[in-house]
């Protein structure tokens, strides 16, 4: 292969930003004619410049709709790398305690209906807190976002107001706060306004050191997001996961399922323009399935489960 051939350039998601920079990077040093370039512009993007042949690849937390797949000049597989977490953060000066939130009530803080802290509904949920009289700050993505795609998914399984009014979408009409750019921009915002209230993915929350909530899941737990609650919601959702690798798992069934998990996946083209760069990314994705899902647990990702990434390699073993 060309030099050229080795440069392979993809945008997209910033949800796996964090590890897919560490395993572009790991990759290189081991295999240095290989350069994997990545740029975190949100889902939204990602899937528009894969779809236009603009990047080698692409990156999303929200499959690609029937409508995008349709439209795409560029035909792709979806091909999940790890699970993730949304999580709801918060700045509540005086307040060190982990806070509970239900589907319905986070629904209520974005659609403007419930304003302040010490509201009845958010009082219920956090019994023995003492929650002060201050207007909540709500924060979103103002980018087309995978993270708001998850986060908005969940929120119309956990209230129909919000499914009715809203919906789930990488980018969807906000009632209430101010919008950021990316996950960094949500949680920048966050940890400088006093009384704000946000969502990003759980590696951000723990990178950033902020508190974030536990969320009230289907079986009415409240459930912080770690790992192992995202292996659960995984391992919960396991027989609904289509050939396609296109499913939502938030709201998943089990005690101990986070509600608010999801995969998330590269966009891969199934018709190569340039052999070398796809026999390059192959060698890559093997290297992922074989070597890096050991290393999501440390970066706050859950790795894929075993029975789903063995069909993952069967499906990559397909890409020519």
């Amino acid at each position: 292969m060309s030099i050229d051939a080795q440069s392979i350039n993809g945008a997209g998601a910033t949800f796996p930003y964090p590890i897919y920079s560490k395993w572009f990077s790991e990759y290189n040093r081991l295999h240095p004619e290989v350069k994997i370039n990545y740029q975190s512009i949100g889902s939204g993007g990602g899937i528009r410049q894969v779809s236009e042949g603009i990047v080698d690849f692409g990156a999303t937390d929200s499959p690609m709709s029937d409508q995008q797949i349709a439209r795409a000049k560029v035909k792709t597989q979806h091909i999940p790398t790890v699970l993730g977490a949304v999580v709801p953060v918060y700045n509540l000066p005086g307040t060190n305690k982990d806070l509970n939130f239900s589907g319905d009530v986070i629904a209520d803080i974005y659609l403007g209906k419930i304003k302040k802290w010490n509201d009845s509904r958010i009082a219920k949920d956090n019994p023995g807190i003492n929650f002060p009289d201050q207007p909540i700050l709500p924060v979103y993505r103002s980018d087309g976002s995978g993270t708001t795609y998850i986060f908005t998914d969940f929120l119309a399984k956990a209230s129909p107001d919000w499914a009715a009014r809203v919906g789930r979408n990488t980018s969807v009409r906000w009632f209430a706060g101010i919008g950021q750019k990316g996950n960094e921009g949500v949680a920048g915002m966050v940890r400088q306004a006093p009384y704000a209230f946000g969502y990003v993915e759980l590696i951000f929350a723990a990178h950033n050191r902020m508190p974030f909530g536990a969320v009230k899941n289907p079986a009415g737990s409240f459930v912080k997001a770690s790992t192992d609650s995202v292996t659960a919601a995984a391992a919960a959702s396991a027989k609904a996961i289509p050939a396609d690798y296109r499913v939502s798992i938030t709201n998943a069934p089990g005690a101990a399922s986070y509600p608010i998990s999801s995969f998330t996946w590269m966009l891969i083209p199934t018709v190569s323009k340039d052999a070398g760069k796809t026999r390059a990314m192959v060698g890559f994705l093997y290297w992922m399935l074989d070597h890096g899902e050991s290393e999501a647990t440390a970066q706050s990702y859950a790795p894929l489960p075993k029975q789903l990434e063995e069909s993952v390699r069967k499906t990559v073993a397909q890409i020519r």
